[in-house]
């Protein structure tokens, strides 16, 4: 559950901005200041006009009150969301308001200025629209024209009083120009939003927000992924596991291969479980997950497929060249496959995208194909890990299979991943190479299972005509799982029992 301070019942309002007010519990209170910082860039901008729009759909009035940009850029930014600004009043304090007859001397700085002229423009404009909203963009100005931290402290606690008797909401954005470690204004606010843009080494720039406050409500700690697009911002909630807990069925259902199905002693796979595939590149992991699959979407249940190593085209190729043909799946809407680009997708995307699949899809299969493409997407593995246990503990929560793809570097020897999330996966596949009589032969066991027991042998893996197939027990080799095999003799396999 969100972490919370003392909770009070009452009434929400709407954002506007998707996820937002799910971070908020339901939204900012009404007639109340907030304060949205970050740097320029940062997306306040859109945030503030999407909150008036919302507001003017509900009927409320609202004001944006500029003193950084024109009415034409404030025009300019909304048309390039496709959004219309009808209804809303518009008032900036530039040029001639700032510098106009009674300020002739244009070259003057703004902390020359008086800024009374300023807050008395605010509050008589405020006084003859009677808006609900409010926006005041920015806060940089004022503090210029107030010259030190004691003038400019008393202006914004005037103006909260003033808003507070008007009955407003009331939203001041700060370009945080001034010293970072300066926190009057989150004294005064009731909340704070902070909006960051990250800059990575290659591709897209991350953008997340935290609110830092919130006083006397509930809200979602920590920090959130969004995006900005056309139509404005899209917040990403973290996902935390323990608020999706769900009754599911604990009945084991068929991988859809016998050899498969043998190795964990005839229980196949249950829900709310992560099967872990790890073995080199060419192995057949994504073959043996998507066979698992199909056998979901044959018994009518809905699939997600996330890839990340390889195109969809290529996949649909490959599968249906095993002679698995994933496109009737995909028509009727039982399959869905999503490329991912690690480097312009965030790590709050992704399980945001897994979430909507999950919750209005209504998938109860996940593929996510491979680990080590999400690794590259993150600032590092220890981020990874803790994005993964969050992502499948929810899918865990909602009995949703997940079939993890674990690429390890090398063909034989002693091979090794980039990160290890063994431990969040039941069950662990593990999948080798090996030369035999002049040929590479594949072989795939079971080292581990929480929810039952699991065969101990180690079996063939081969593709045939139904994609793959999985072979009898394989006692001929010792050492095989390290990767560098050693044949025994005859006498040797029927000591260890079974046939060769």
């Amino acid at each position: 559950m969100p972490e919370t301070t003392t909770p009070v019942a009452t009434e929400r309002l709407q954002t506007g901005t998707p996820g937002l007010d799910d971070i908020l519990n339901g939204g900012p209170t009404p007639e109340r200041l907030y304060l949205v910082e970050g740097t320029p860039g940062a997306g306040k901008t859109t945030l503030a006009l999407r909150f008036l729009l919302v507001g003017r759909d509900a009927g409320d009035r609202g004001l944006y009150f500029t003193l950084s940009q024109t009415e034409s850029e404030l025009r300019a930014v909304a048309q390039t969301h496709d959004w219309s600004l009808d209804g809303i009043t518009l008032r900036e304090m530039v040029g001639e308001d700032a510098c106009g007859a009674a300020h002739d001397q244009t070259l003057l700085h703004t902390s020359e200025l008086e800024p009374g002229k300023t807050v008395r423009g605010i509050i008589e404009l405020v006084e003859r629209t009677e808006p609900t909203r409010i926006v005041v963009d920015s806060l940089s100005e004022l503090r210029l024209l107030a010259q030190n931290p004691l003038r400019y402290r008393r202006q914004i606690v005037a103006l909260k009083h003033f808003f507070a008797r008007r009955r407003c909401t009331v939203l001041l954005l700060d370009d945080r120009t001034s010293d970072v470690d300066d926190l009057q204004l989150h004294a005064i606010a009731h909340g704070v939003i902070c909006l960051e843009q990250l800059s990575n080494d290659f591709g897209a720039e991350r953008r997340r927000l935290r609110v830092v406050r919130k006083r006397g409500m509930t809200y979602r700690r920590g920090f959130h992924d969004f995006t900005i697009a056309t139509g404005g911002m899209r917040v990403y909630p973290r996902l935390v596991s323990a608020e999706q807990a769900t009754t599911c069925d604990a009945t084991p259902v068929t991988t859809g291969l016998a050899g498969l199905d043998a190795l964990l002693l005839g229980d196949g796979l249950y829900p709310g479980t992560n099967a872990l595939q790890a073995g080199p590149a060419g192995i057949g992991r994504a073959t043996t997950a998507v066979r698992c699959m199909i056998a979901a979407l044959d018994r009518e249940q809905r699939a997600a497929c996330f890839l990340f190593d390889e195109r969809r085209t290529t996949l649909k190729m490959r599968c249906r060249a095993l002679g698995i043909d994933l496109q009737p799946y995909i028509d009727d809407g039982r399959l869905t496959i999503r490329q991912i680009d690690p480097t312009e997708l965030s790590p709050g995307e992704l399980s945001n995208a897994v979430r909507v699949s999950v919750e209005e899809g209504g998938t109860q299969i996940v593929v996510l194909d491979s680990l080590n493409a999400c690794l590259h997407a993150m600032p590092g593995d220890t981020f990874l890990v803790l994005q993964m246990h969050a992502l499948l503990g929810y899918l865990a929560q909602r009995g949703v299979v997940s079939l993890l793809i674990l690429g390890q570097h090398g063909a034989t020897g002693d091979l090794r991943s980039d990160v290890d999330i063994s431990y969040l996966a039941d069950p662990v596949l593990l999948l080798r190479f090996c030369a035999a009589a002049g040929a590479v032969r594949k072989s795939i066991a079971v080292v581990k299972t929480r929810t039952s027991d699991h065969e101990r042998t180690i079996r063939a893996l081969s593709p045939d005509h139904d994609g793959l197939r999985i072979g009898a027990p394989i006692r001929s080799f010792t050492g095989r799982l390290s990767g560098t095999p050693v044949f025994q003799q005859q006498t040797v396999a029927h000591q260890a029992g079974g046939p060769s």
